[in-house]
């Protein structure tokens, strides 16, 4: 089949396209021969290319499957990138010179002349010829072709237009012309031999069996002619370590490999994530998703003129966080024209969520279509309005709400134990005379606040003991030197292999802020629903939580209301995938930092001590104007937490006991004290030293606070209406069942 020729009374065809360039044999024994000629006698010639796709995941070595971030494409999903980024413009396009050429033929036929009929059928012809040669000439880039599914979609689709063009142009009168759209047409680029190979084959497959159903028949001697437009490399690097380059294009399309930025240097390679950092310093962050790098260089692709619109697919967290970067660069120097923010895919069975990105330049491309409805404008975190919307990728982080949220500690190895193990060295002595309660806290995460506390515990040895003085913690230490030690000493960060007795990240920022509070609130950093809890300053957040280092009911009612439950829903990024598209994060940076606070409430206002009034409620010392407003939210909040907690923990229900609740966590024994109070505030259990000339409330009160000074319009904060402000959506229906 290399060259054709006879084999017996057998002519073989030349089939060469490069498929049977090795001589190598396969060592094939008599089972695997039988079961090959029982395939090779089967009917194939309308075999889907793509399922050849799918047999190439499968084939993988599963070893480097995540590494590769293969994905199979489905045929429904790939055309909802090719349509708009390729066949409506082109298909809008004949439209155009199809009206043109009629307006011609119908000159020619009213011409008074026979040289101005010629002239007119001349001008016909050639605009349907010039139209023939822009789809002869039209080149589509897969720049990680994986096996040639988007491809052989690509080019399938050109074919039909210039199908439907020659049968419309001889109804025309303008003659018929022989197909030239063909397996060149298509480009690609593939890291991996077996599948550039295979991504040529598909492409041929699916060339042969369009001019087979169309009527045509096959070039021979070769049947497939080597196919030199699909080169096998490395999309994003040469081997030297530049950036590598991409051959110019009209569309580029693809889906580029998925790769989250915390698995990329495993996965690749400190010398090549070093490359990738070096060589993309100022146009992808580091911490990027290894999808983003082909998003910008096809955006780089555009700005340069080598290309006229792009449509890829990538993980849909590149709406938020590092991986945005890239679609804001997009926009700065282009027009994101369509987009499918959030789609369910699927893959070997497994369910994924992705987002269907189409972008061009900003003068070819007037409309824009988000999720299938048009819209003005499409922003970076693929959110769209009409004329007026906002584009929140413009918010700023806001100097009055820094300082205030963090990321609770990470341990970065086994420090946890049982509460009972704990209870135990609570009472057990050492040599420098200090209790192990110095050391020991209750810890909690984001299932213990969702659910029921696990009653565990963890060594911590805060920020900067050093070993000798740990060391004097006898029954901790010894733990932590059997249980934590010897994975510390494989670690790749130095700071955890010199440390190894501390957390891997200390969290001192969080300390600090939260030094000499009786309590903070945290919320769980991916949550279905939002919803924020107290928890004693003794218990350890772990980092999967972020701590607000606030100690009043006011920050708590604002944070629970309806209008801040908007503002994150509408900021947050989304993790994992499943049918609704990954649960939502909560964040310091664009979630927190950048919420607009009722004016004097923001937690630039409200860090200055705090006074309880009769009810319980905590309130901030803040300035008069806004005091009464701040004892409303307070005292609604309190009223929300206080239900909440009555509601799920009945006090002669299944569930009590010592152990508490999430808003309650169990640290009586080491801080019996659960009421906050300041150095600088009044009398904890008092209300005649609130501020003067303010009126302290006697009853809970669902006053709104004032509104905002930015952000979505949306009714004021009311905590005790709003159904998503307490873990009972979550939590509560769980306890019952639901």
């Amino acid at each position: 089949m290399a060259h054709g020729g006879n084999f017996g009374l057998d002519e073989v065809p030349w089939f060469n396209g490069g498929l049977f360039d090795a001589s190598h044999l396969l060592p094939l024994e008599q089972n695997a021969l039988r079961l090959l000629r029982e395939v090779a006698e089967l009917d194939w010639s309308a075999i889907e290319p793509s399922i050849l796709g799918t047999l190439f995941e499968r084939g993988l070595d599963p070893a480097k499957r995540a590494q590769l971030g293969a994905h199979y494409t489905d045929p429904a999903a790939i055309q909802r990138l090719l349509n708009p980024v390729i066949f409506h413009p082109l298909h809008r396009a004949w439209e155009h010179d199809k009206t043109h050429i009629n307006h011609l033929l119908d000159s020619a036929q009213h011409a008074k002349s026979a040289a101005a009929k010629r002239k007119h059928h001349a001008a016909a012809t050639a605009t349907l010829q010039a139209f023939l040669e822009r789809l002869r000439a039209y080149r589509i880039l897969d720049p990680a072709c994986g096996s040639g599914n988007f491809l052989l979609l690509a080019l399938k689709g050109l074919k039909d237009l210039e199908h439907q063009v020659l049968l419309e142009a001889e109804a025309l009168g303008l003659g018929r012309y022989f197909p030239a759209v063909g397996p060149e047409n298509v480009l690609g680029i593939e890291l991996n031999p077996y599948a550039a190979e295979l991504a040529r084959v598909t492409v041929w497959i699916g060339e042969i069996q369009w001019m087979l159903a169309h009527g045509f028949s096959l070039a021979m001697n070769p049947i497939l002619r080597p196919l030199h437009t699909i080169d096998q490399r490395d999309a994003l690097l040469n081997d030297d370590g530049t950036e590598a380059p991409w051959p110019s294009a009209d569309a580029i399309v693809g889906n580029p490999p998925f790769l989250g930025g915390s698995k990329k240097r495993g996965l690749l390679g400190d010398d090549y994530f070093h490359a990738l950092e070096r060589v993309y310093a100022g146009r992808v962050p580091g911490g990027a998703d290894l999808v983003t790098y082909w998003f910008e260089k096809a955006r780089a692709q555009l700005a340069n003129g080598h290309a006229h619109a792009a449509g890829l697919v990538a993980t849909q967290s590149i709406r938020a966080g590092a991986n945005r970067k890239v679609l804001e660069r997009i926009v700065q120097s282009g027009k994101i024209f369509e987009a499918w923010s959030d789609e369910p895919w699927v893959n070997e069975g497994a369910a994924v969520r992705v987002s269907l990105v189409g972008f061009g330049r900003m003068e070819d491309h007037a409309d824009a279509q988000l999720n299938g409805q048009k819209v003005e404008h499409i922003y970076p975190d693929l959110t769209g309005s009409e004329a007026g919307g906002e584009d929140l990728t413009q918010k700023k982080l806001l100097a009055e709400n820094a300082n205030s949220a963090f990321k609770g500690p990470e341990k970065s190895g086994a420090f946890d134990i049982p509460g009972d193990l704990a209870r135990q060295w609570l009472g057990l002595p050492n040599p420098n005379n200090r209790p192990n309660s110095d050391i020991l806290k209750p810890w909690v995460n984001g299932k213990d606040i969702a659910g029921r506390l696990t009653d565990t515990w963890v060594i911590d040895f805060g920020v900067d003991t050093n070993e000798e003085d740990a060391s004097l913690y006898e029954a901790p230490f010894q733990h932590i030197l059997q249980h934590v030690k010897p994975q510390r000493q494989n670690s790749r960060d130095n700071g955890r292999q010199r440390y190894w007795w501390r957390f891997g990240r200390n969290g001192a920022d969080f300390r600090g802020a939260t030094k000499g509070l009786q309590r903070f609130l945290v919320t769980p950093r991916v949550a279905k629903h939002r919803y924020f809890v107290w928890l004693s300053s003794v218990v350890s957040s772990d980092s999967r939580l972020l701590v607000i280092a606030r100690e009043d009911d006011t920050t708590f009612g604002i944070l629970s209301s309806r209008i801040h439950q908007v503002w994150a829903l509408a900021n947050a990024s989304r993790h994992g995938d499943g049918n609704e598209g990954g649960r939502p994060t909560y964040n310091a940076k664009s979630c927190f930092e950048t919420y607009p606070f009722p004016n004097g409430l923001t937690p630039a206002d409200t860090g200055q001590g705090t006074y309880t009034l009769e009810s319980g409620a905590i309130v901030p010392h803040v300035a008069p104007e806004v005091s009464d407003h701040a004892r409303a939210i307070a005292q609604a909040a309190h009223r929300l937490n206080t239900l909440r907690d009555n509601w799920l923990n009945p006090p002669n229900g299944p569930n009590a006991s010592p152990k508490s609740t999430p808003a309650t966590p169990n640290a009586s024994s080491l801080n019996p004290d659960t009421k906050p109070t300041s150095n600088n505030a009044p009398s904890p259990t008092s209300t005649t030293n609130a501020p003067p000339g303010s009126k302290t409330p006697t009853k809970p009160s669902t006053t709104p606070s004032p509104p905002p000074t930015a952000g979505p319009t949306t009714p004021s904060p009311k905590p005790t209406s709003s159904p998503t402000s307490s873990p009972s959506t979550a939590a509560a229906n769980r306890e019952r069942g639901a």
